[in-house]
């Protein structure tokens, strides 16, 4: 069974990088019927921030990635536990193994002794790698730096000769010379475990299938098959996708619009915009389509279609998505989804009327917090300009014989509501012979100063009785 997972660290948000990860992930495992499983990679504690793991957790319900196994879960699931700071006995474990086998041995050197090494290969302008001073130590010299107190780390050795080979899904073969690799640290002195080191043994004991990440991981990768190899493990396939840029081709930044997934959950985004947009940087629908629907984007996701080349974050066509997913929500959804955002001070609206307003204006919303840019019409008040637009009416005869019509039908009404609405209208344009911009022009700005506006029949009913006909005597001369 094709098994994924998402490994993020609790040292901040969810930003859109590691969400287009999961989205990656998620779509995957669930396009072949298998396990999403969320890890948290908590052992770095200086850096873990109070609250950050709860806020990923719902970021990630918010997208709709719900996970099968992980934190959150009810049992969490049969391979636990799911954070690394309650697997440290199974790093120390694993680590023991690779000493035993002979794989691995202890390394005593100082940190400004490694420091040091660094800086002299850099001054030479080369690689910095482990010098091996370690390698052969003496068991009386291990007994001696014992007594002085040197707390070892350990690290794998390293078999200097050919090459390692990444069988890359996405990029193909990639050969590492095994000799630029050097020694590496599995478990520093205080027994935590480095990267590398955690992330296989996790993989391998979660029976990982498919290791789906970002290129910049591709580096990390000969050193995870080595110990995979060492360990007696298969290695998951890995797929590295391309970088995600921003429009200056950099690296995609907070300036470049890479907020946390929580802004875009605060300012409305629709979250399967989110999903189809990071599906959309790395991967390509074989029918040429963005607009894509959940559904589709689990049918269609494949690695063969992932792309090499790095791509560029458009925050535009995030926001251009954003609002066709929001235009497609049925509209009960949708007026739920935008009540949370509606400034009720400023229009006090009634739960039908903010109804009719939303669908109205529902075409004109790239998010859900724009609403109250889009109800100013429905509102019932003029700004100056809007009040010099309506008293220019006064003076034209063709606008004042609409008004004088569609004030008769309107106000004949037995009752205020929509289908009734439209058919006065309809009835105003009879009396006074006008119709289309003729008929619509007058009484928009009658009632909202403006020419050009959401449905006519919308604002009427909107406005209420009074107010309509309030406003259709105040532009009458």
């Amino acid at each position: 069974m094709v098994r994924t997972r998402l490994a993020p660290s609790p040292t901040g948000s969810l930003h859109v990088g590691n969400a287009r990860i999961a989205v990656l992930n998620w779509l995957f495992a669930r396009h072949h019927g298998g396990a999403f499983v969320l890890r948290i990679e908590d052992t770095d504690r200086e850096r873990t921030v109070p609250g950050a793991e709860a806020e990923i957790l719902e970021d990630l319900r918010w997208l709709g990635l719900e996970w099968d196994e992980g934190p959150g879960v009810e049992d969490g699931g049969p391979l636990g536990p799911y954070r690394q700071s309650e697997r440290l006995a199974l790093y120390r474990e694993h680590a023991q193994r690779l000493l035993a086998a002979g794989r691995a041995f202890r390394c005593y050197c100082a940190e400004q002794e490694l420091r040091a090494q660094r800086e002299a290969a850099l001054a030479r302008r080369e690689q910095p790698r482990y010098s091996g001073a370690c390698r052969e130590l003496s068991a009386g010299e291990a007994a001696r730096r014992e007594r002085e107190g040197r707390r070892p780390a350990i690290r794998f050795r390293v078999d200097e000769a050919g090459s390692v080979v990444v069988e890359d899904a996405v990029r193909g073969r990639v050969q590492f010379p095994a000799s630029e690799i050097g020694d590496f640290i599995l478990l520093r002195s205080d027994g935590v475990p480095t990267y590398n080191f955690a992330v296989v043994v996790d993989d391998a004991l979660m029976q990982i299938t498919h290791v789906i990440r970002g290129s910049g991981h591709l580096s990390n990768t000969p050193r995870q098959l080595l110990l995979y190899d060492a360990l007696g493990y298969a290695a998951p396939v890995f797929a590295h996708v391309p970088m995600v840029l921003g429009p200056d081709r950099q690296k995609l930044s907070k300036r470049h619009g890479a907020r946390a997934v929580s802004e875009y959950r605060q300012q409305g985004y629709h979250p399967d915009a989110l999903v189809n947009y990071l599906s959309l940087l790395s991967w390509s629908s074989p029918s040429g389509d963005e607009l894509l629907e959940r559904g589709r984007l689990v049918t269609e996701v494949s690695l063969a279609r992932m792309g090499v080349a790095d791509v560029v974050f458009d925050a535009e066509k995030l926001r251009w998505l954003s609002g066709k997913h929001i235009e497609r929500m049925p509209l009960e959804a949708l007026v739920d989804a935008t009540s949370a955002y509606v400034d009720r001070e400023r229009f006090p609206l009634s739960d039908a009327a903010l109804a009719v307003a939303v669908a109205a204006v529902r075409s004109h919303l790239s998010t859900l917090s724009e609403i109250n840019d889009h109800l100013e019409p429905f509102l019932g008040t003029l700004d100056a300009a809007a009040e010099r637009a309506r008293d220019a009416l006064r003076s034209e005869e063709r606008a004042q014989a609409v008004l004088r019509a569609a004030r008769h039908t309107l106000g004949t009404l037995p009752s205020w509501e929509e289908a009734q609405l439209e058919a006065a209208v309809r009835a105003a344009g009879e009396m006074a012979e006008a119709r289309a911009r003729s008929l619509y022009e007058p009484l928009r700005i009658a009632l909202t100063g403006r020419p050009h506006g959401p449905p006519l029949v919308a604002v009427l009913f909107v406005l209420g009785r009074a107010t309509a006909l309030r406003l259709l005597d105040e532009a009458l001369g």
